[in-house]
């Protein structure tokens, strides 16, 4: 039997269950989208409908020929801002109607003046709410409506003794609801432009954040993977000889000792970076000239390492120095958690514009040797792609182990770092 909360959901639309019908309403359109507040415009409302009484007022002292202001023309004056109330919910109701009243206040034969305003902010939000056909149809059939109204039918409405509308007068209009519509336009690119802008402003801070997330998690796993590794093996020559030579068990805790709180120190660093957002590190980010410090660490797990060095020696930018530092511990890890072998080759080959990085080990690799899909492989091979390299890892044909970097001088990511 399905449970109560999947029932609700289904139902409901969602858990929170104030949210019992559709998200958006047939007589709403396709393109609106369910306004952000339920609040409706009072104050921008109220303002224009202040603005068509008083302005109103103002212009028919100009218009004696028209229809005195009746009671009834100061409702069809406050009908058109109390529709823009519902203009940002119900966009298709608020523009024709705000249409519907322009046309009967213009039959009535009442003075011109503001009262297209109304219209004209019900447009625009028209348009801004992805409305446009409704937008345009209600500017045209208001334009229709004054075209009958002034050259068909103004001998039986309102002003007594009223003549045609002028031609010109007419094309005025015409061009009046074209720039109303081109208003609109312009308002709804401009909304667009500055969502776009939000939402593209709010990826990239998210995309930096995913990336800042990666480089601590790698930065994690390679301290941890390196220092665990060799804790777990010393710890296994301790228990193994902590009867039989004490002195030599002692030697593997003092190296547990030491790798534990090198990385300590180092997970200490990294998670510095978390709390202190935008703080520069207090500490150096290790590079190649631990290498030494890296290979002694190999050597308290069984691992021999010796280290060649072809070509002139340069200093290497902080991200590659870094980059560098973690293939190759990475890589050691490997040997030391995954390979039979007890011996191990790192080649650092300075060639022009490029760093090669080669670490060899004979094998054979044990029962859960490295396939080429560990998350170890996978961050260096992140680690190289960031700087323009690459990283190949893969048995020997003549048997063991081999991952070779190559990691390029000269990058543009290199050039913003020096």
């Amino acid at each position: 039997m399905r449970d109560f909360p999947a029932l609700r959901a289904q139902w409901c639309g969602g858990p929170d269950r104030r949210r019992r019908w559709p998200a958006r309403a047939p007589w709403r359109g396709e393109g609106a989208e369910p306004p952000a507040t339920a609040r409706p415009p009072w104050r921008s409302s109220l303002a224009l409908a202040v603005f068509q009484v008083v302005g109103t007022q103002f212009a028919a002292h100009d218009q004696p020929a028209r229809a005195h202001l009746a009671p009834y023309g100061y409702a069809l004056l406050l009908a058109g801002p109390a529709l823009l109330l519902v203009r940002h919910r119900y966009p298709r109701i608020a523009v024709f109607g705000t249409a519907a009243v322009t046309a009967v206040y213009l039959a009535a034969g009442y003075p011109y003046g503001p009262v297209f305003l109304s219209l004209v902010a019900a447009c625009v939000a028209a348009v801004a709410a992805g409305q446009r056909i409704a937008a345009w149809s209600a500017l045209g059939l208001l334009w229709l409506s004054h075209l009958l109204i002034g050259h068909w039918l103004y001998r039986r409405l309102p002003p007594a003794g009223d003549g045609p509308a002028a031609w010109g007068q007419e094309l005025g209009i015409a061009a009046w609801a074209v720039a109303v519509v081109a208003a609109a336009e312009l308002v709804r690119v401009r909304r667009e432009q500055w969502a776009r802008d939000r939402a593209e402003r709010a990826a990239a801070a998210r995309r930096r954040a995913d990336e800042e997330r990666l480089r601590i998690a790698r930065e994690l796993h390679d301290v941890l993977a390196h220092s665990i590794s060799v804790i777990n093996v010393q710890a296994g020559v301790g228990l193994a000889l902590l009867d039989q030579d004490p002195e030599q068990a002692r030697t593997a805790l003092t190296t547990i000792k030491a790798a534990s709180k090198e990385a300590l120190g180092e997970v200490r660093q990294v998670l510095d970076t978390l709390r202190s957002s935008g703080a520069a590190p207090r500490s150096p980010a290790p590079g190649l000239d631990r290498l030494e410090e890296l290979t002694q660490q190999a050597a308290s797990a069984g691992l021999a390492v010796r280290v060649e060095v072809a070509g002139e020696r340069t200093a290497l930018p902080p991200g590659t120095d870094l980059a560098a530092f973690r293939i190759v511990q990475e890589a050691l890890t490997n040997i030391v958690r995954h390979s039979g072998s007890r011996t191990a080759r790192v080649l650092l080959r300075y060639a022009p514009g490029e760093l090669e990085l080669r670490v060899d080990d004979d094998g054979p690799a044990t029962a859960d040797g490295p396939t080429g899909g560990g998350n170890g492989l996978v961050g260096m091979r992140e680690r190289a792609a960031a700087l323009g390299g690459t990283v190949e890892a893969g048995p020997r044909p003549d048997g063991g182990f081999r991952v070779r970097a190559r990691i390029p001088l000269v990058t543009r990511v290199n050039r913003e770092e020096v």
